[in-house]
């Protein structure tokens, strides 16, 4: 429960299609491509071949609302495929404005220019707490370029229109979506110069926590075969209470049964959206597409076992304690006090706010309390631990730490002062040079934080092509596996290094979390967040 609240805030292996007849003159055309349902016409920039909003799946609106995504129709002729799509509806946050589009199930594709034989692919999955996000701020370019490695990254539902659950019904359409893009991917991706059996699986925040739910997904078995977690975790919620929530939430907009889906249905996206502010969101586990919990299937080891990457950002909490800036040395006593109850004495020795300096203080002491203790969604310092040693028992597990703790910012020059450190989502833009929440943040790097772009693409390319982040092809640090009691560090100018878990968790205080049982503490630390109006898909959260 303490994780799934956390999250109102913030794919047998298949042979490809046989290639098939194109007439010459499009033949001559390399961008010209042909998928299971028409031709398709991308671009070239920069010596990568991109193709955008192609549709996987048919637009879920009128009846299909709410319903599992339902194939995508043919076309004739060639369809442009040279701009991204809309993003799915979501409220306005730094991942972008207000979108009302529901026709929004389009997926992207980039290789390598010109790129022919059989590639690996990596399958990225966007964060944004599942309220919002979308695949056009994800361009692959970079990856592609640097790896030759095909790209792939999709739309899917978000807030109510893609997780909303009713009593005997729906839930899961995100993931649904999120499936219906791999199986395009298996499908397709061969026309693009991609291996259908030589796909991973990638995602940061709820994009992390969908790929902690496809491992554990029996409709996701054999799409995929090597999978990342960035600052996630495998949160779900029980099917009992999702559907009480979705009930409460169809009776807040005037739906009740027996006919609250075609209610819901009926009703203009906008009225849906608006009142999607007020609820709810998450995976559910218990039938459909989840039967067990994701976490509860990674610990029986009852989960697809492939190699798994895993990490989590040194200050994952600078970006959720954004909410408090403002906050007194007097304000943060009673925040941990009130988040943390009979046991806050203990929390408040252990983080001081004498440790902190500066008129930020009190939002850094909040923030170093969120990243260690995981108390966002179990996302962070000895959590992320404690999962990737889960996953170890059961496949090969590689444990990186994002350290550059000069980081930009999300916002760069906003707040003014503040200092970012590695925040959640900060590791993004070394991979997706595009990510940016309306100040781009690449420009602003530094020579040393070129190469760790660079290295960090290579490490997540050599996952994607042999299941381990460690290749001959580039120097790089060696990354030791979770069996050897050592976490990556990934540090600016050729610097990452491998630290022990005795350094990680002394780090975050690890021994002290493992003593503290204060139930509650996360949901108490989610309505604070709430009572100043931040969530995890607000700005700069990713």
């Amino acid at each position: 429960m303490i994780r799934q609240r956390a999250f109102r805030f913030v794919i047998g292996l298949a042979l490809a299609l046989p290639a098939l007849h194109v007439p010459a003159a499009q033949a001559a055309d390399r961008n010209v491509v042909r998928t299971d349902k028409g031709l398709v016409r991308g671009g070239t920039v920069q010596g990568v071949d991109k193709f955008l909003g192609i549709p996987f799946a048919a637009p879920p609106v009128g009846d299909r609302r709410l319903a599992p995504p339902a194939p995508a129709t043919r076309w004739s002729g060639v369809r442009q495929a040279t701009a991204f799509s809309p993003p799915c509806p979501q409220l306005p946050s730094g991942n972008g404005p207000r979108s009302e589009a529901e026709d929004c199930l389009y997926v992207n594709v980039f290789r390598p220019a010109g790129a022919r034989g059989r590639l690996p692919v990596l399958f990225y999955i966007y964060g944004g707490g599942l309220q919002n996000g979308g695949a056009q701020q994800y361009d692959g370019a970079k990856l592609a370029a640097d790896n030759n490695v095909v790209v792939v990254a999709a739309n899917y539902r978000l807030n109510v229109f893609g997780l909303l659950t009713l009593p005997g019904f729906g839930g899961n359409q995100a993931l649904l979506d999120q499936q219906a893009a791999l199986r395009w991917t298996r499908t397709n991706i061969a026309a693009f110069g991609g291996d259908s059996r030589a796909v991973t699986i990638g995602g940061e925040s709820a994009g992390g926590m969908s790929v902690c739910a496809h491992l554990a997904a029996p409709g996701s078995a054999g799409l995929f075969k090597g999978a990342i977690i960035q600052s996630g975790a495998c949160t779900s919620a029980p099917r009992a209470q999702a559907e009480a929530q979705g009930a409460e939430f169809a009776r807040s907009v005037g739906c009740t049964d027996p006919d609250a889906l075609a209610c819901l249905r009926a009703k203009p996206v906008a009225e849906l959206l608006d009142a999607s502010a007020r609820t709810q969101t998450f995976f559910v586990h218990g039938g459909g597409p989840l039967p067990t919990a994701p976490a509860d299937a990674v610990d029986a080891g009852r989960f697809a076992r492939v190699p798994v990457m895993i990490g989590a950002n040194r200050d994952e909490g600078r970006s959720f304690a954004l909410g408090f800036l403002g906050y007194t040395p007097e304000q943060y006593e009673a925040w941990v006090r009130t988040v943390y109850g009979d046991r806050a004495s203990g929390v408040l020795e252990r983080y001081p706010i004498s440790d902190y300096t500066g008129r930020y203080a009190a939002v850094y002491a909040i923030a170093a309390i969120m990243t260690d203790a995981g108390l966002v969604a179990g996302i962070g310092g000895c959590p992320t631990l404690t999962l990737a040693q889960r996953f170890a028992r059961h496949t090969r597990t590689f444990k990186y730490r994002f350290d550059d703790r000069k980081f930009p910012g999300l916002t760069p020059g906003r707040p003014e002062g503040y200092e970012w450190g590695a925040p959640h989502a900060g590791e993004l833009p070394y991979l997706f040079p595009s990510f940016d929440n309306g100040t781009p943040i690449t420009p602003l790097f530094t020579a040393d934080q070129r190469r760790l772009a660079d290295d960090m693409s290579h490490y997540w390319g050599s996952f994607t092509r042999g299941g381990t982040p460690n290749t001959p092809r580039h120097r790089l640090a060696y990354w030791p596996d979770v069996r050897a009691k050592a976490v990556l560090s990934l540090r600016p100018g050729g610097q990452s290094t491998r630290i022990s878990f005795a350094q990680y968790r002394a780090d975050h205080n690890c021994d002290f979390w493992d003593t503290v049982s204060a139930p509650g503490a996360a949901s108490r630390a989610i309505d604070l967040m709430a009572a100043r109006g931040v969530s995890l898909g607000t700005p700069a959260l990713g």
